[in-house]
């Protein structure tokens, strides 16, 4: 989902304003001070900084709503490109620069959902007349145009190239935003020079890898470890909802994890559809099981969400009886995704994994033997490290681009 803000305009005390927010969330003693991620900050609060002068510098020229539209950032005012490991903060600290930016046109999306919109205002850019021309015009120079004129700060998540159609058309695309002073933030698991590995026409893509790399600062987030791990190993993540604490335990993980109280509610597009992320933060999602299981949803949906988000968290899980058969039958199909995907799994539930399916018969009743099997294994710390390790196995610090690390 994309987020866009007019905020008022704030002033930045001592241009570490990014700097002491940090250094406060490590005093509460839910964040570690990491001097990776504290480098980066640095680096966000020159960038914040930057972005402030130049948007008071434009409103002091005489001349500056005529040059504003097309000048290119200025040097000091050059996007960042962070990648590393998965749970190293990526997109936590992106989010804290997203949130502290102040009367700039923003916009904070997850990479491919940009491209989705992207390639529906093309098509859209497609079907216009073209008066006095025999062929029709290039779709991607007005579309990139118009991107830059709702938002001089684009962030980015998950920054990643699968699609032949995103690389053949990312050069142009970008080219016309920068020249428009469009500033870029994103983050990634693989720097520039792995992205799109392997794909078709990648000699054409590499044309792009340049531009970035001229454009943003690469900065390889090479934090000691993945936090959200460590997180998950000290918390227990199959809580009894009849604990008396259960909500609090449930609201503090979700907060360890994510670093907010409330996440932003997203959408991801499955086959036409929308489906609704009531909760999201750094890559984990949060639901009731109502939402889940209690709507019509299916294996489709449960995919997308597993690709979106390496951790789920569910409230409310209850006890099934046989009239709740369509629920279980969703249940089982959602843990089974997660399972197979290795995502971790943060819940309440009213009784013991054993105990939540109470018919003794039917193919619910054998199937949800697995399931109990399986929710009781996604909470050992045997699960939580192999999660950790299939995921970076998909997403490897890829070698190629280390030459690539900023300090």
């Amino acid at each position: 989902m994309a987020i866009e803000s007019h905020d008022p305009v704030v002033s930045v005390p001592g241009g570490k304003l990014l700097e002491s927010m940090y250094l406060a969330r490590v005093e509460t003693g839910n964040f570690e001070n990491d001097k990776a991620q504290l480098q980066l900050v640095q680096k966000l609060d020159l960038l914040l900084v930057a972005l402030e002068n130049n948007k008071l510098a434009s409103k002091q020229s005489a001349l500056g709503w005529l040059f504003s539209s097309k000048q290119a950032a200025a040097p000091n005012n050059r996007g960042l490109y962070i990648w590393g490991s998965v749970g190293r903060g990526k997109t936590w600290l992106m989010d804290m620069f997203f949130d502290s930016v102040k009367n700039i046109n923003k916009r904070r999306v997850h990479f491919h959902d940009f491209m989705q919109d992207t390639h529906a205002r093309i098509h859209a850019q497609r079907q216009k007349p073209v008066v006095g021309k025999s062929q029709k015009a290039d779709p991607v120079p007005p579309v990139a145009r118009a991107l830059a004129r709702e938002a001089k700060l684009l962030c980015f998540d998950e920054f990643a190239v699968t699609d032949v159609a995103d690389a053949m058309i990312l050069s142009r695309l970008f080219t016309i935003m920068f020249e428009h002073g469009v500033t870029v933030i994103a983050t990634s698991n693989v720097a520039p020079d792995a992205l799109y590995p392997h794909g078709l026409n990648r000699k054409h893509f590499l044309k792009f890898v340049e531009l970035l790399k001229q454009n943003v600062e690469t900065v390889w987030l090479d934090a000691r470890t993945d936090f959200r791990l460590e997180k998950l190993a000290r918390a227990p993540v199959y809580i009894l909802s009849r604990n008396k604490n259960a909500q609090n335990d449930m609201n503090r993980i979700w907060q360890a994890l994510t670093g907010t109280v409330l996440g932003r509610s997203e959408t991801i597009s499955v086959l036409g559809r929308e489906l609704i992320i009531p909760q999201a933060s750094l890559g984990s999602a949060r639901f009731t099981f109502d939402q889940l299981c209690g709507a019509p949803l299916g294996a489709g949906d449960y995919l997308a969400l597993v690709r979106r988000y390496h951790s789920v968290f569910i409230d409310s899980i209850p006890q099934m009886h046989r009239e709740q058969r369509n629920e279980a039958k969703r249940f089982i199909i959602l843990i089974d995704t997660l399972y197979d995907h290795h995502i971790n799994l943060v819940c309440t539930a009213d009784v013991e994994p054993d105990e939540l399916y109470t018919a003794n018969s039917g193919t619910e009743y054998f199937e949800f033997k697995r399931t109990a099997s399986r929710l009781i294994e996604m909470q050992s710390n045997e699960y939580l490290e192999k999660s950790r390790i299939l995921q970076k196995s998909r997403n490897p610090d890829m070698s190629a681009g280390k030459s690539d690390r900023s300090t």
